[in-house]
């Protein structure tokens, strides 16, 4: 059975998102979104990714609702950027973080918090020494941002899939 569905969730997941997209529940929409997802399945498969195990899903509600608060503020940060209320000077910069993180789950979430929180973009990690570099279009304090990463998503990342 594992051969054929050897991600059963992610392959209902992929029919569910095809369905929703189509906006239609038609046989051959059913049809068309379960080959679909048995072959995402199996694509995935393919890639042998690592086992994850999640921990302390009161970790994981306090980082969501943490990065949604994030995301909110940075939203209107940058709008008001744009749109000209900041009448300081811009300056945007690349910030160097050293990160204690290894896990690639974890660390891909920390990707897709920092790349969706508008003003910031993940632009390298170097594995090795562990550094990552990131963009902020508004860099006012380097430390500030060290402190922020770190602090705020790092040690619930580490807890989460340490």
């Amino acid at each position: 059975m594992t051969r054929l569905l050897p991600f059963p969730l992610m392959t209902l997941s992929l029919l569910a998102l095809w369905l929703l997209l189509n906006q239609s529940l038609s046989p051959g929409h059913v049809l068309l979104g379960g080959i679909v997802g048995l072959v995402g399945g199996w694509a995935l498969a393919r890639l042998e990714p690592p086992k994850a195990r999640l921990r302390r899903p009161g970790a994981i509600c306090r980082l969501a609702a943490l990065v949604l608060m994030d995301i909110l503020r940075s939203n209107i940060a940058v709008a008001l950027i744009i749109i000209g209320l900041e009448r300081r000077r811009l300056t945007s910069g690349f910030v160097e973080i050293p990160l204690e993180l290894r896990n690639p789950y974890g660390l891909a979430a920390l990707a897709v918090i920092i790349t969706s929180t508008p003003g910031t973009l993940w632009v390298d990690f170097d594995p090795e020494s562990g550094t990552l570099t990131i963009h902020v279009l508004d860099l006012i304090d380097e430390t500030e941002w060290i402190r922020t990463i770190k602090g705020r998503y790092e040690q619930q990342l580490l807890e989460i899939f340490a």
